[in-house]
């Protein structure tokens, strides 16, 4: 048994107001063409497949166009689609009806006084599969324990304990499907929402317990595992969704099953169908050498207007700098997606917090040093009075 895992479409984003809809239609052209290439059995769109709650009708047809497609094109294909914290769970239910026409699971909500209404069987030829579609949890969706001491962790897991509790007899694989914040995994800078709920705004691996073979999360958009379980990931968006985003290996993730379970996971990367660049790719520039480093880009090798964001120094004095930008770009065929001022400590650290998971490989000194370049980019170093104060609160920490 074959299954894709996907998730975070975000179909109708406009990237700093550039129409993407020709994008995700090579993705979704790409997309089928995988479908039919590995003969996958069941497809999942863990969530946020629109980018917001009310998607221009083209991003709408999009999705519904690439059903049909992909349900003539594989007969023997089940696609599951959950929403995600950027859809509209009524929204995306209101074709519930129409999509089961082309073997199209969708959960828009979870039901806690009837949780069964989130677990799918689906044979697949001589076998079995359980799918667990929980969509984006929030508060209000949630069981209570019975001590009523409630907390965002404990009513996930217990919406998984209920849905999975439904089962009553396993045929087969368990895949659970989510929307939400894994702690430990690695968000990046400017694009993804922080799904803070209740207090909490990442919950633990406990929360899917041990009675399943696959988890397929969506939300964060680089794709990686929780926890150190292999069993349990995120794929990540198929395009990048910011500038932080432009060097993720993008991709969705091909799970193979077998009756006992999970055999194999192995990711298809997603082609690039446009660049995404920062000029320059490293710190910044005065206006001279960005103009003189803009003169210097082939743009005509690219198969496609790239995405163009400029990076100017911050101690750039002169007032005319975008007339001069203008005149530089002229004629070029990008996409612009302006310009950042840039001050040399910013330059510096940007690489870190690109991607925020890079903080956890540094010490609290070396993180206080950075930190303090933002604010005094001549100083290397923070003052000594400082190291001190953070030794003494890391050891009161300890205490």
């Amino acid at each position: 048994m074959k299954v894709l895992h996907t998730s975070d479409w975000h179909l109708g984003q406009s990237f700093y107001e550039h129409d993407r809809s020709e994008e995700h239609q090579l993705f979704l052209d790409w997309l089928c063409d995988v479908l039919v290439e590995k003969q996958i059995d069941v497809l999942l769109i863990s969530g946020d497949i629109f980018h917001t709650a009310t998607p221009p009708a083209s991003a709408e047809k999009q999705l519904y166009t690439f059903i049909q497609k992909a349900s003539q094109l594989c007969p023997q294909l089940h696609i599951i689609l959950i929403a995600g914290n950027h859809d509209s769970a009524n929204r995306i239910e209101t074709a519930k009806p129409l999509l089961t026409l082309f073997n199209t699971h969708v959960i828009g909500r979870f039901n806690k006084q009837a949780p069964e209404h989130v677990v799918i069987d689906l044979p697949i030829a001589a076998q079995h599969m359980h799918v667990v579609a929980m969509p984006f949890l929030r508060s209000a969706d949630l069981p209570k324990p019975l001590d009523d001491e409630f907390d965002y962790q404990t009513g996930v897991q217990l919406a998984y304990q209920h849905a999975l509790s439904t089962i009553e007899e396993v045929k087969g694989p368990i895949v659970l499907m989510g929307h939400l914040h894994a702690k430990g995994g690695s968000i990046s800078e400017d694009s993804e929402r922080n799904l803070n709920i209740g207090g909490f705004d990442a919950v633990s691996a406990g929360v899917f317990g041990e009675q399943f073979d696959y988890v397929a999360l969506g939300h964060l958009h680089k794709a990686q595992t929780v926890a150190k379980q292999s069993a349990i990931r995120y794929c990540g968006t198929p395009l990048p969704m910011s500038f932080s985003e432009r060097n993720y290996k993008h991709q969705v993730l091909l799970a193979e099953f077998n009756e006992q379970g999970l055999v194999d996971v192995n990711p298809l990367y997603v082609p690039r169908f446009k660049d995404v660049l920062y000029i320059p790719e490293d710190g910044a520039k005065r206006l001279t050498e960005l103009c003189e480093a803009i003169a210097a880009q082939d743009f005509s090798k690219f198969d496609s207007a790239p995405y163009i964001r400029l990076k100017l120094s911050a101690a750039e004095t002169n007032s005319r700098f975008r007339a001069e930008i203008d005149e530089a770009l002229k004629g070029k065929d990008i996409k612009f997606c302006g310009i950042e001022r840039v001050s040399k400590g910013a330059a510096v650290s940007e690489w870190l917090f690109e991607d925020l998971g890079k903080v956890e490989s540094l010490s609290p000194n070396t993180l206080l040093d950075i930190a303090y370049r933002e604010i005094e980019p001549e100083q290397e170093k923070a003052p000594a009075t400082l190291h001190e104060k953070l030794a003494e609160v890391i050891a009161s920490m300890e205490e």
